[in-house]
C-alpha cells in the first residue's frame, strides 16, 4: 500500500484514495459500534452459562450415583437368571423322568394288556396295545448312553421283546383267522380281521388279502350268474338268457365292493387304496365279462351274421341273389347290442371316473392306468361287439331304406311321398340307438353310413323322380296344367326340399344329444367333424332342388313368351288420352299376369311353400330380364315413363302377393329405369344420383343411366352427355 501511495502523483487520484479512506473509515466505526451494543447481551449470557455449570455438576453427581445402582442391580440379575436356568433344566429334565417312567408304565401295561386280550381271544384290544406300544416305543427311544449302561437293557429292550412275540403271535392268529372267516364266506369276520392289519402295521398286507377276498366273492358270484345263463339256454332252443342282467350284476357287484368299503380302503393306504382296488377289481372284471360277452356273441352267431350281409351287400345288384337276413330279427339284435354297449360304457366310464376323483385326493393315477379300462380284455371284447353292432346297424339302416325307396307311394293330404319319412324315421331311429351306445366308435361309423345313404342311393332316389321322362313337357300336354302330373312334378321337387330340412333336423339333434352323452373334448370334436358333412349333404340336396325348379320353370316360360312379345309393339309415347286410356284398357301387364296366375298360381298348394317361392321368383327372374331388353329399344316421352312406372308397381304389387320372398329387388332395375324416364328435365337425375341417392341403392350403372335417359325423345343427347355422374 505505501508503495502505492508513494506513486502517486495527481491530485485528483489522490483526493480520490482519500475519500475512499475516510468511508472505508467510517464503515469500521459503524461495526465496532454494532458489536458495542451487543456487549450487555453477551455479558449476561454469560453469567448465565455460570449458574448453568453449577447446575450440571450436580446432573452429574446424581448420574454417576445411578450408574453405580444399576450397575449392581445387573450384577444381582445375572445371579439369579442363573439360578433361574438352573431351576429350569432341572424341571425339564424332572418332566422327562417322569414321561419316560409313564412311557415305560405304559409298555407294562401294553405287554400285560395284549398278552391278557390274546389269552380272552379279545384280538381288537390286543391290536390296540400293540399299536400303542409301537407308537410309544417311535417317540420314546431309549438313549446309547443308557444302552451302554446297561440302563435301557431291562427296561426296554426286554419288554420290546416280549411285545414282539405277543404282536407276532397275535399276526398269526389274525392271519390264521382270516383265512377261514375267507374260506367260509363270512363276510362280518373277514371285516374284523381285516381291520386289525393297520394297527400291526401291515397295511399293504391288509389292503391285498382284503381286495382278494373282494374278488373271490364277485367272482363266485359272476361264475353262478354266468351258468345261469347257459342253464337257461341249454333248456330250450329257443330260449334266451339275460345276458344284459348278468353284465349289469357283474359291473353292480365291482362298484357296490368299492362303494361300500370306500373308508375301510382308506384306512390301508388313503387314496391309493382305492385305486388299488379299483384296478384289483377290474382284473376280475376282464376275466369275467368277457367270457359273457362272448357267449352272447355265439348265442346270436354274430359272426355267421356278419358273413351272411357281407354276401348279401356283394350280390344286392345280382337278379335273384343271395337274400340276406331279416331286419326285424336285426332291429332284435340291434337293441340288445346297444344296451350291452351303453352298459358297458357307463361302467367304464363310472370306474374311471371314480379313480380321477381318488386321484384328486392325493392319489397317483397315471393316464396308463385310466386308459387301461379300455385296452384291457374287456375293453378289446367291447370294441368287438361294438364291431358287430355296426355291421348289424349299416345293414338294417341299408334295407329298411331301400325298402322304403321301393315302396314309396302318394300320401294322401301330403306334399311328399311316403319315402321321404320313412327313410328319415330308420337314418334318425339308428343315429339315435348309436349315440345311447355312449361308443363314439359306433356313433362314427353309424353317422358316416348315414350320410353315405343319403349321398348315393337316397339321392338317386330322389334323382330318378326329378328326371322323369318329359314330365316337364307332360305337365302341360293338353293345354293346361295337369293335375295329375302336376302332383307327380310337386311331389318329386317337395321331397327334396323337405329331405333337406331334415337332413338339418337330423343333424342338429344328434348334435344335440350327442353333447349331452360325451363330455370328452376330443371325441366332441371328432363327432362334430363328422356332421359337419351333413350340412354339406344339405346343400347338395338344395341345388338337387334348384335344378328341378329350373326344369319347371323352363316347361311354363314358353307359354309365357306369345304375351311378352305383344309387349314389343306396345308404344310409351304417350299423349294424354292414350295415357289415361290405358288406365282402363291395360295393353300387356293385366293379360301377363293373368296369364302367370293360370299357368303358375295352380301349383302353390302342391308345393311347399320354399319351392313354391323359389318357382315364382324363377318366373320373375325371366319375365324382368325379358322385359328389361324390350323396354331399352323402345322410346318414351314423360308420359310414357309414368306409364313403365304404373307397369312396375303393378307387377310388383302382384308378385308380392304370390310369394313370401321380397320381390322389389327383382325389380329394382326396371323401377329404377321408370324413374329415371319419368323426370321432368335430364339435370334432375342428379338429385337421385350420388350423393343424393338416400336409401335407395342404384341397380343400374353410369352407361345404363344415359342409355335409359337417351331412351326420352325430349332429352337431347348433348344434355345427357354433359351430366357428370
Amino acid at each position: 500500500m505505501l508503495e502505492q501511495i508513494k506513486t502517486l502523483t495527481d491530485i485528483g487520484a489522490m483526493t480520490r484514495l482519500l475519500h475512499e479512506s475516510i468511508a472505508y473509515g467510517r464503515s469500521i466505526d459503524d461495526e465496532l459500534e454494532v458489536l458495542l451494543s451487543q456487549r450487555y447481551d453477551l455479558e449476561k449470557k454469560l453469567l448465565g452459562l455460570q449458574k448453568s455449570s453449577e447446575v450440571l455438576e450436580l446432573v452429574r453427581s446424581d448420574s454417576d450415583v445411578m450408574l453405580s445402582s444399576v450397575r449392581s442391580t445387573c450384577a444381582l440379575a445375572d445371579h439369579v437368571s442363573g439360578k433361574v436356568r438352573e431351576l429350569d433344566l432341572a424341571q425339564s429334565r424332572v418332566q422327562a423322568t417322569l414321561a419316560r417312567i409313564d412311557v415305560i408304565v405304559d409298555r407294562t401295561n401294553c405287554i400285560d394288556g395284549a398278552k391278557q386280550a390274546l389269552e380272552t381271544e379279545d384280538y381288537e384290544s390286543a391290536a390296540k396295545y400293540v399299536e400303542r406300544f409301537l407308537e410309544l416305543d417311535a417317540q420314546y427311544t431309549v438313549s446309547n448312553s443308557d444302552e451302554a449302561n446297561g440302563e435301557g437293557r431291562d427296561t426296554v429292550s426286554e419288554p420290546r421283546r416280549q411285545l414282539l412275540e405277543s404282536k407276532q403271535k397275535l399276526e398269526e392268529v389274525i392271519r390264521k383267522k382270516l383265512a377261514l372267516a375267507v374260506e367260509a364266506r363270512d363276510h362280518t369276520s373277514v371285516v374284523r380281521f381285516v381291520k386289525l392289519f393297520p394297527s400291526l402295521e401291515l397295511q399293504e398286507e391288509g389292503l391285498r388279502l382284503y381286495v382278494d377276498y373282494l374278488r373271490k366273492v364277485i367272482a363266485l358270484r359272476a361264475r353262478n350268474e354266468y351258468e345261469g345263463i347257459v342253464e337257461i339256454l341249454e333248456q330250450a332252443e329257443g330260449n334266451t338268457g339275460d345276458f344284459v342282467g348278468g353284465l349289469n350284476n357283474l359291473f353292480n357287484y365291482i362298484a357296490t365292493s368299492i362303494e361300500d368299503n370306500e373308508d375301510l380302503l382308506r384306512t390301508f393306504s388313503g387314496e391309493d387304496g382305492i385305486v388299488f382296488a379299483i384296478q384289483e377289481l377290474q382284473q376280475e372284471c376282464n376275466l369275467r365279462g368277457p367270457v359273457i360277452l362272448k357267449k352272447y356273441s355265439e348265442h346270436r352267431k354274430f359272426s355267421k351274421l356278419s358273413k351272411e350281409i357281407a354276401i348279401q351287400s356283394k350280390n344286392i345288384m345280382s337278379v335273384g341273389g343271395y337274400e340276406g337276413p331279416d331286419p326285424r330279427d336285426i332291429a332284435v339284435y340291434l337293441e340288445e347290442l346297444q344296451v350291452l354297449i351303453q352298459t358297458s360304457e357307463d361302467y367304464i366310464h363310472y370306474m374311471i371316473q371314480k379313480m380321477r376323483e381318488a386321484g384328486s385326493a392325493g392319489a397317483q393315477l397315471s393316464p396308463r392306468a385310466a386308459n387301461g379300462f379300455k385296452s384291457g380284455a374287456f375293453g378289446r371284447s367291447v370294441q368287438e361287439l361294438t364291431g358287430y353292432y355296426v355291421v348289424l346297424e349299416e345293414y338294417f339302416m341299408e334295407e329298411n331304406v331301400r325298402k322304403a325307396i321301393k315302396i314309396d307311394e302318394f300320401v294322401p293330404d301330403a306334399q311328399t311321398t311316403s319315402m321321404v319319412d320313412d327313410c328319415f324315421y330308420v337314418l334318425q331311429t339308428c343315429s339315435r340307438r348309436a349315440v345311447s351306445t355312449a361308443n363314439s366308435q359306433a356313433v362314427l361309423a353309424t353317422l358316416n353310413h348315414v350320410i353315405d345313404i343319403l349321398n348315393n342311393e337316397y339321392k338317386e332316389a330322389l334323382l330318378r323322380k326329378i328326371n322323369l321322362p318329359n314330365l316337364a313337357i307332360r305337365l302341360f300336354s293338353a293345354g293346361v296344367g295337369s293335375a295329375k302330373t302336376g302332383t307327380e312334378v310337386a311331389a318329386a321337387l317337395n321331397n327334396v326340399d323337405i329331405s333337406a330340412e331334415y337332413v338339418i333336423k337330423l343333424k342338429h339333434e344328434i348334435e344335440e344329444h350327442c353333447m349331452e352323452t360325451f363330455a370328452g373334448p376330443g371325441e366332441r370334436e371328432k363327432i362334430k367333424s363328422c356332421l359337419s358333412e351333413l350340412s354339406e349333404t344339405s346343400t347338395a340336396l338344395r341345388q338337387l332342388g334348384n335344378g328341378g325348379l329350373e326344369q319347371l320353370a323352363n316347361a311354363i316360360i314358353p307359354r309365357l313368351r306369345g304375351i311378352l312379345d305383344v309387349v314389343g309393339p306396345v308404344s310409351y309415347e304417350l299423349t294424354e288420352a292414350q295415357y289415361a286410356e290405358n288406365e282402363v284398357n291395360d295393353p300387356w301387364v293385366q293379360k301377363l299376369l293373368h296369364l302367370v296366375d293360370g299357368n303358375v298360381a295352380w301349383l302353390q298348394p302342391l308345393l311347399t311353400s320354399n319351392n313354391y317361392d323359389s318357382l315364382v321368383h324363377l318366373i320373375i327372374d325371366f319375365l324382368v330380364k325379358r322385359l328389361e331388353a324390350i323396354m331399352v329399344q323402345k322410346r318414351f316421352n314423360q308420359l310414357g315413363g309414368l306409364q313403365l312406372d304404373r307397369d312396375a308397381r303393378t307387377l310388383v304389387g302382384h308378385f308380392s302377393g304370390m310369394t313370401q320372398r321380397t320381390v322389389r329387388d327383382k325389380f329394382a332395375r326396371l323401377t329404377q329405369m321408370a324413374t329415371i324416364l319419368n323426370l321432368e328435365k335430364v339435370s334432375e337425375i342428379l338429385d337421385y344420383w350420388g350423393e343424393n341417392s338416400g336409401p335407395m341403392t342404384w341397380r343400374l350403372t353410369t352407361t345404363e343411366v344415359r342409355r335409359t335417359l337417351s331412351l326420352r325423345v325430349d332429352f337431347k343427347p348433348e344434355s345427357i352427355a354433359a351430366l357428370k355422374l
